[in-house]
């Protein structure tokens, strides 16, 4: 393998001056760069990093540690979080750094190990990414490198990027009532999520706004029919909705693979979707919203948008323009996206 020195060699010059070159840390004139940049690529010369490293202090590295790449393996996560991976990695690259990922194959307790060897590597700062909207307790802080949480929050004020699920929940059912409907009914995701009281809220929000009284039997609790692949379950549970004095005349899903499911189960039923029942649900995952028929309104998680935000902080850190304070919070809302599956409610 080429060195320096075989470099300095070949071009005629010292060893300082190739350093001069590849740094630019001094003036050296335009033939001395020509034939040390021709040295170079004759001999394919591939600088240290850990020699520059050594010099500057920086390694131009962000770690990572996430779920996402095998979640779709084991289950509960997969494609939808890593698009935040994703839009970190686009937005880390355009300023020059590298992302350096690692994977937690579906086991949290890694996580930890995960970011002492991703700062063995002399990362400059870190990410967590969460499979979903949550609550953490994780050893990361306290290393002295800056640490992002996303798609996540804990009790100490890390710095985090969540998003606005209440404004989300809010901004939907908002747009229903303004379609005309009355009877809204709500089929939640699992009590346990943080996502689910904070759309709870929202739902709540925008019916009182309306001057639309709350009725408990319109919300359908997750925890009581079971998750959207448990039928028996949801098809007892729609079978309570579509058989109250008033029943609903929209259902809003807690997610859009619930939506497919009581696509399926008003279909079952002779129920067209939208004509005798309209349906929406969360997080524009496009390979269901947009391939389910008709298209399904929803609303998007902005996945792709907090981890640009995630990026930006990390980045204002690391170059010193806006270091990011403790306790720093940014909840990203989600765009509404408007198709098919909704039509105007029934006149009053």
């Amino acid at each position: 393998m080429a060195t320096i020195y075989d470099v300095a060699k070949i071009a005629g010059v010292s060893s300082k001056t190739v350093s001069r070159v590849m740094n630019g840390d001094a003036p050296v004139n335009a033939r001395t760069r020509e034939a040390v940049e021709a040295a170079m690529r004759q001999l394919e010369y591939v600088p240290s990093s850990a020699a520059r490293t050594m010099r500057s202090g920086r390694t131009g590295l962000v770690g990572l540690v996430t779920g996402a790449i095998s979640g779709s393996q084991v289950g509960g996560g997969g494609l939808p979080d890593l698009f935040i991976v994703q839009a970190i990695q686009r937005t880390l690259a355009a300023e020059g750094l590298t992302l350096l990922i690692s994977d937690t194959g579906g086991d949290i307790e890694r996580v930890p190990t995960l970011a002492r060897t991703l700062r063995e590597h002399r990362v400059e700062g870190l990410f967590y990414v969460a499979k979903h909207h949550m609550q953490v307790d994780l050893p990361l802080a306290g290393h002295g490198d800056p640490l992002v949480l996303v798609n996540a929050f804990d009790t100490a004020g890390t710095p985090c990027v969540v998003p606005e699920d209440s404004h989300g929940q809010h901004a939907l059912v908002a747009r229903i009532v303004a379609a005309g409907h009355r009877r809204i009914g709500f089929l939640t995701l699992a009590g346990a999520l943080v996502a689910q009281g904070l759309r709870l809220d929202g739902y709540r929000r925008a019916l009182e706004e309306a001057g639309i009284a709350y009725d408990p039997a319109l919300v359908i609790d997750a925890d009581r029919y079971g998750a959207p692949e448990e039928r028996a379950a949801l098809d007892e549970a729609l079978d309570r909705l579509l058989a109250l004095d008033e029943p609903p005349t929209v259902l809003c899903c807690g997610n859009d693979r619930l939506a497919v499911a009581v696509y399926g189960l008003l279909r079952a039923r002779n129920i067209a979707v939208p004509d005798g029942m309209s349906v929406a649900g969360y997080d524009d995952y496009q390979v269901i919203s947009e391939t389910l028929y008709p298209q399904l309104t929803t609303m998007e998680l902005p996945y792709a948008r907090m981890g640009e935000m995630a990026a930006r902080l990390m980045l204002g850190e690391l170059r010193g323009d806006t270091p990011i304070v403790a306790g720093t919070r940014k909840e990203v809302p989600g765009e509404l996206c408007w198709r098919d599956s909704v039509i105007p409610g029934p006149a009053r």
